[in-house]
């Protein structure tokens, strides 16, 4: 599978991960057919503090859904950053991931954005494979008349 990015997203996902550094940041992404189109910033709530854990709760999944159906596209996935580390899934990500979404890693080192990977959760949940990412042209897709990002937080 392939996980494509409209003109902004990659920005508006590595900006929310240098605005928190050096914790973590993590979003949803919405858009049609592999295709992101929007984001939406979800607040980083772990227990285990958000240096080094994120957690999307019952009610920002709620919110997230909610904020698909506002903009009439689906929930493709999450993203989320690692400050200071690889933008590669942690056993953290393998444990709390579900198979049917994209993830996007961006690392974030020294506070500045590095590499963005997206992953997606095997069926048996056993483990992640790397997905291509691509940057798709903001006409290339009907759903891209505007994307959404950065400024909407869910609190």
């Amino acid at each position: 599978m392939a996980l494509s990015l409209i003109p902004g997203i990659a920005e508006a996902i590595a900006a929310h991960g240098v605005e928190t550094y050096p914790n973590e940041c993590c979003g949803a992404m919405y858009g049609r057919d592999g295709v992101v189109t929007a984001t939406f910033a979800l607040p980083n709530t772990t227990e285990e503090g958000p240096r080094r854990r994120f957690l999307v709760r019952p009610q920002d999944y709620m919110a997230a859904e909610r904020r698909g159906t506002e903009l009439r596209a689906d929930l493709l996935g999450f993203y989320h950053s690692h400050p200071d580390h690889p933008a590669r899934p942690s056993q953290y990500d393998l444990d709390h991931a579900w198979p049917s979404f994209s993830y996007v890693i961006v690392a974030v080192r020294a506070g500045a954005p590095e590499d963005m990977t997206s992953w997606r959760l095997r069926e048996d949940r056993s483990a992640f494979d790397q997905e291509q990412l691509t940057y798709a042209q903001h006409d290339q897709h009907p759903d891209a008349a505007s994307p959404v990002h950065g400024q909407e937080r869910v609190r």
